[in-house]
């Protein structure tokens, strides 16, 4: 924690003109690219999909021997049987997505013009519950987890393709998503950039800090810490805990916005969900 409190008095002084300034979703693209480019020049732009491990070798050694015998096995196989345990009415998930559900989930997530919000993964799946006669699962783990990693083992190897279209309301949350990205909270007065950006490959502690490239390819994620899956909701409400920030609720406005605009910055790499990390 001290470390914590270092970086946030390092970057206090940071300007947020940067922030400020409203670049268009494409331009934002290349500057995110351009900046971890630049930080880590020897990184293939793909190996992003693998956090920590790819600008670490010794932890990376560590990680693929884990991977060996990943210790997600077990929830994709309960995922798969949810996914295709018909509802009362007879109908599975199947009935709710394009493909069948599989192999889908790099269009997740995705501004719905219609609803005016931004559509998770995880909020498809309660949803077509909701359109079957079911009752909605809780969503940052358990069930809806273990959905998700069979639905995202089964598109493994897809690139993100998040589009965000000409439209007022689908530019206003990726502005709201890039804000949370960039603006500070919490007692520790930090945001997700000054861990994931400004300070990616530092070390908070004995953990090294991911670079946010690539962050949302692999989820849902095994965590060592939880000794279990968890949805990329359960990860950003652990990230508020840790600078001293209220959470904010999983699949609200905020935490969806935010996924809306590090999927986009994803957006070219392949998905290797579901992951195992410390």
């Amino acid at each position: 924690m001290k470390k914590l409190l270092t970086i946030a008095a390092t970057l206090g002084l940071i300007s947020a003109a940067s922030v400020a300034v409203q670049a268009g979703p494409q331009q934002d693209l290349v500057e995110f690219r351009a900046y971890f480019k630049d930080r880590f020049p020897d990184v293939p732009f793909n190996d992003y999909i693998n956090g920590v491990y790819a600008i670490d070798q010794a932890s990376r050694e560590q990680w693929e021997s884990i991977e060996e015998f990943p210790p997600y096995e077990l929830n994709i196989d309960k995922g798969k049987k949810l996914f295709n345990t018909p509802f009362k009415n007879g109908k599975t998930y199947a009935s709710c997505f394009r493909n069948g559900g599989i192999g889908i989930k790099q269009d997740y997530p995705y501004y719905d013009t219609a609803k005016g919000k931004v559509v998770t993964l995880e909020a498809a799946i309660n949803e077509c519950r909701k359109k079957n006669g079911e009752e909605p699962l809780k969503w940052q783990k358990g069930a809806i987890a273990d959905i998700a990693a069979y639905m995202a083992y089964t598109s493994r190897g897809h690139k993100f393709d998040v589009k965000v279209p000409a439209d007022e309301g689908a530019l206003a949350a990726y502005e709201r998503g890039k804000h949370h990205f960039y603006s500070k909270r919490g007692q520790l007065n930090m945001s997700c950039a000054d861990c994931h950006q400004y300070n990616a490959g530092n070390r908070v502690r004995a953990d090294i800090l991911s670079p946010a490239l690539g962050h949302v390819t692999h989820f849902p994620v095994y965590r060592s810490k939880w000794g279990g899956l968890g949805t990329v909701h359960r990860r950003y409400g652990g990230c508020n805990k840790q600078v001293r920030a209220k959470p904010y609720k999983p699949q609200g406005e905020e935490y969806s916005d935010l996924e809306y605009f590090e999927s986009y910055m994803s957006n070219g790499l392949e998905l290797n969900g579901p992951g195992a990390r410390k």
